[in-house]
């Protein structure tokens, strides 16, 4: 699940907090280092294996002493700190948040101590290093990864006459499937489907990357209604029109909390799911007894393969951290093989480098860990487009997608709509995007200027 702040709400508390200001607190020193205060949002055994990386880097020097603290809602404190003049030293985020605070001035640039201890991109799974990476600056580096793969529930298959070892390789397949796979009871209602488009909901926007829709040309043009998109929707809304608004609604009305037994696909009340490698954890403890599957979620579009969405947790430092160098040799030691393999083991998760050990490959729990991994290297692993509004565009796109799922608009009137909208909010970003470059350019050349006519260039009396 993604945290997304929408501004419009919170832009008054952060002009607020910003001209009020706060009090920034004094240094703070334990057992005679400087403390480094480190926000991240992870709870449970996530919170667990982080801190177990914080006590390693506290007995690996005696410079620094890294406070961990669990912060909830972290998007928006984040924010208000950073506004207030007094945020953490370093924070855990997620990628999309990336492009939008980098565009308000709220992140650090860490190009320079990227270059100072030889952190460039080859170290990375290229998709990652991308997504840290805002117009030319790295702005956060990666912690734990995900990309997104078909599950499928070996014993529905077998139950329904299908091959348990053969997960569909086209999407007219997955279709085929997942009718066989859909049971009623005597009265007609549902009690088993094959598969939901919006089962779970927080990828609806982005079906479309299947259909080798790109949502933005990456420059001036949102392509919210581009054909492929629509067809995506168009996709999407057979499936409400196939089994029924009504029928399909009550029957979602049955399923339980993501976090337990009750979960739809691990009580067997749906067979296929688009879920990342954290479902193995979530399995392990909710259905430890499932016969289940992985692989790479079919796409529309022949010879289109090993489509996914990739996205990942990331260490930044907030504009106006009052320890940036502190802050960065904790991010950097986190960089380290050794230190994420550690992470990313207690996490469940495959590790953002490019290298990873055989022992980590070998003594990983996870079964299918090479599916997620091979679909992390794949050239159509995709992330959300880098806008600094993408919240308001996701949140466009799911309204979008209800309309069209309820049967109350087409997918192409419903996008064009979304086109509209998101199209204008974007040409007034895009003037201020492109005011903030000329400024930036004007910068660069004045401080070139100085540099060439400074008098120090002329004094030969060393």
């Amino acid at each position: 699940m993604r945290g997304i702040i929408k501004f419009r709400n919170w832009l008054p508390v952060f002009l607020l907090i910003f001209f009020i200001g706060c009090r920034a607190q004094p240094d703070r020193y334990k057992n005679g280092r400087l403390v480094i205060t480190y926000w991240d949002k992870w709870t449970g055994f996530e919170a667990e294996a982080m801190k177990k990386v914080v006590e390693l880097f506290n007995r690996s020097q005696s410079r620094y002493w890294v406070e961990y603290l669990p912060v909830s809602m972290i998007e928006r404190r984040f924010l208000v700190a950073t506004a207030g003049g007094d945020p953490p030293d370093v924070a855990g985020l997620f990628t999309p948040l990336v492009t939008t605070y980098a565009f308000y001035g709220s992140l650090m640039p860490l190009d320079e101590y990227c270059k100072k201890f030889g952190i460039t991109e080859d170290n990375y799974i290229p998709v990652f290093w991308r997504a840290c990476n805002y117009r030319g600056h790295i702005y956060a580096l990666p912690t734990t990864p995900t990309t997104l793969a078909l599950h499928w529930n070996k014993k529905l298959f077998r139950e329904a006459g299908l091959d348990p070892e053969r997960p569909p390789k086209t999407l007219q397949e997955l279709d085929e499937m997942a009718e066989r796979l859909t049971r009623r009871d005597k009265n007609g209602r549902i009690i088993q489907m094959g598969f939901l488009p919006n089962e779970p909901t927080w990828y609806v926007t982005e079906w479309g990357f299947w259909f080798g829709a790109r949502l933005w040309d990456g420059d001036k043009k949102i392509l919210a209604n581009e054909e492929p998109n629509i067809r995506a929707y168009r996709w999407a809304q057979s499936y409400s029109k196939k089994y029924g608004v009504g029928a399909v609604q009550n029957f979602r009305g049955g399923f339980g909390s993501f976090s337990s037994a009750q979960n739809p696909f691990f009580s067997g009340k749906v067979a296929m799911t688009l879920q990342g490698v954290w479902m193995y954890n979530f399995i392990k403890n909710y259905a430890p007894d499932m016969e289940w599957g992985v692989a790479p979620f079919p796409s529309a579009v022949p010879g289109l393969e090993n489509v996914t969405i990739a996205d990942c947790d990331v260490l930044v430092i907030p504009t106006g951290a009052r320890h940036p160098d502190g802050a960065f040799e904790f991010i950097r030691f986190v960089q380290t093989q050794k230190v994420m393999e550690m992470l990313c083991m207690g996490q469940l998760k495959f590790s953002p480098l490019r290298q990873m050990s055989e022992e980590f490959l070998n003594t990983h729990p996870h079964p299918y860990l090479k599916t997620f991994i091979d679909l992390a290297f794949s050239p159509n692993a995709r992330f959300v487009p880098q806008l600094p509004i993408w919240s308001q565009y996701n949140d466009e796109l799911y309204n979008a997608f209800d309309r069209v799922w309820l049967q109350l608009d087409t997918p192409e009137h419903a996008l064009t709509i979304v086109q509209h909208k998101i199209q204008k909010i974007w040409n007034k970003c895009y003037r201020r995007l492109k005011f903030m470059e000329q400024h930036e350019q004007k910068n660069k050349r004045y401080a070139l200027w100085r540099t060439l006519w400074s008098p120090a260039r002329f004094d030969f009396s060393v």
